[in-house]
């Protein structure tokens, strides 16, 4: 998931007041579980992220919408952070705010957030073992996979995480023995 990284800048302090604010008044949880499913609803929901995200419709309008369609699934003060990022028209900037949040929560849990591209969706069974894997590599807790399916892989699958790409694609493989070949076959 590619975020804009000035959005992730200005979102930054955002997530931080959140994350000390659900900390302090002991919601975490709650804040975590609706950040969570609102990570999934919004990627689901284009529409709404770009109605949210549109500078053209007012502050009201937008203030009901999310009042119509989140404030009975959200925690009282998970929604009212939301009505304050529509009143400083922040809303836009929900996506790397939630995941800015994420990041944080994680962290503390020793929760580790690995980004895996792939050319097909795995299934159950490979993605509970690619996890325990990265577990035994990563010495982490918890793995959180971001998965991306990229049928430009043509196979395999690429992970990324904090610096490190390991890169198993069967198109980085085809790159390599194209190299190799150019390098043997050049007199």
């Amino acid at each position: 998931m590619s975020i804009n990284p000035l959005a992730s800048k200005i979102a930054a302090p955002y997530a931080r007041a959140l994350y000390d604010f659900s900390v302090e008044q002991n919601i975490m949880h709650q804040v975590t579980a609706d950040f969570q499913n609102l990570e999934v609803f919004l990627s689901k929901t284009t529409d709404l992220t770009e109605y949210l995200g549109n500078p053209v419709i007012s502050t009201k309008q937008k203030k009901e919408v999310l009042t119509k369609t989140l404030k009975s699934q959200l925690n009282s003060e998970t929604f009212k952070f939301l009505m304050v990022l529509v009143s400083r028209d922040r809303i836009n900037l929900l996506q790397p705010i939630i995941i800015g949040y994420l990041e944080l929560v994680y962290k503390t849990a020793s929760v580790k957030m690995i980004e895996v591209s792939t050319a097909f969706p795995f299934t159950t069974i490979q993605k509970l073992n690619l996890i325990k894997k990265l577990k035994e590599l990563t010495n982490s807790r918890e793995i959180r996979l971001l998965v991306t399916v990229d049928s430009n892989l043509i196979g395999g699958f690429l992970i990324k995480t904090n610096s490190k790409v390991i890169d198993f694609t069967i198109k980085n493989q085809l790159e390599n023995l194209a190299k190799h070949l150019d390098g043997v076959l050049e007199i």
